[in-house]
């Protein structure tokens, strides 16, 4: 157990003091942690965090730097703030995780324009969801934390989910060019810094897992299954590289009437409602060999 001396250097900025040690901390690397969750990767920094004045914890290469609220001065608490640090570290407490040091994988969100204009989506070149998830309300969007904090957004709407995109539908009180940058930025950091995007429990809140879809398409009758099947190889791909999903909800073998759900882009689009509507109705007449189809085309 090697001894630790730490030494007190004021910096430029009176709320922010350095604690620099004697010896390396970390392997050349820099952190900065604004709160206790966020220095989950982190032993020393939380600790510190219990501390009621400690606003914000930098760690370099060998100092802390601790920057405080203004309910003290930092003549009054510093020594033994340092001393704090000088125990933990000579009894060999650790300063960040492996996790911390590994280093991030490059993160990469362009935004696209999609049929529908107060929709806009964003794809990512990692894989996001496991399948599609949509969200209507913040009250909705519990089971993803990351469609959670879209829905701070006042303008956010909507958010749809699909493998390495997200549509976020916005409300008209504002244009894309003003958010635009703001939410590509908030996806991009959220997702570099390793936050939950869905709960590990939401395919099955959301009876989504693939048992569950499995079960469902097994239960439906034969030309059902027909119609999915040819949704999922026609429709589906055009549909999602325009940012929304068509989901088949019905067919009613009686009046011939196919109800399929409109999701993300395709959402609340009048010119995406017609032309799918007529576009899925022809081909599947076409393939089914029966005119007397129908589609009914909700918006989700």
């Amino acid at each position: 157990m090697a001894q630790t001396k730490i030494s007190i250097i004021p910096t430029s900025n009176e709320t922010i003091l350095k604690f620099e040690a004697d010896r390396f901390l970390t392997n050349h690397n820099s952190f900065e942690f604004n709160n206790i969750d966020d220095a989950k990767h982190s032993p020393l920094a939380q600790q510190l965090f219990y501390l009621p004045f400690v606003k914000k914890v930098y760690i370099a290469s060998n100092f802390i730097a601790i920057e405080r609220y203004n309910i003290v001065e930092w003549k009054d608490v510093q020594n033994e703030v340092a001393t704090q640090i000088e125990d933990y570290l000579s009894n060999d407490g650790v300063v960040v995780t492996e996790d911390a040091i590994k280093p991030k994988a490059a993160v990469t969100v362009y935004a696209e324009s999609t049929p529908n204009p107060s929709v806009l989506k964003f794809v990512c070149n990692k894989v996001l969801v496991p399948s599609i998830f949509e969200f209507t309300s913040i009250e909705a969007a519990k089971p993803s934390p990351l469609a959670t904090a879209l829905f701070q957004f006042p303008f956010v709407k909507n958010v749809f989910m699909e493998k390495n995109f997200i549509s976020i539908s916005k409300f008209d009180i504002i244009e894309w060019e003003e958010i635009t940058l703001q939410l590509r930025e908030f996806i991009k950091s959220y997702i570099e810094e390793g936050k939950t995007i869905l709960n590990d429990d939401a395919p099955q809140k959301l009876n989504k897992t693939e048992e569950a879809v499995e079960q469902k398409f097994e239960a439906l009758d034969d030309i059902s299954k027909n119609i999915i099947n040819i949704l999922e190889e026609y429709i589906k791909p055009a549909v999602e590289s325009d940012g929304g999903n068509i989901e088949f909800k019905s067919y009613d073998e009686n009046t011939k009437k196919v109800e399929v759900l409109l999701q993300g882009a395709c959402s609340g689009c009048p010119s995406s409602t017609f032309t799918l509507k007529n576009g899925i109705e022809s081909m599947l007449r076409e393939m089914l060999n029966d005119n007397s189809i129908t589609v009914n085309a909700i918006n989700g």
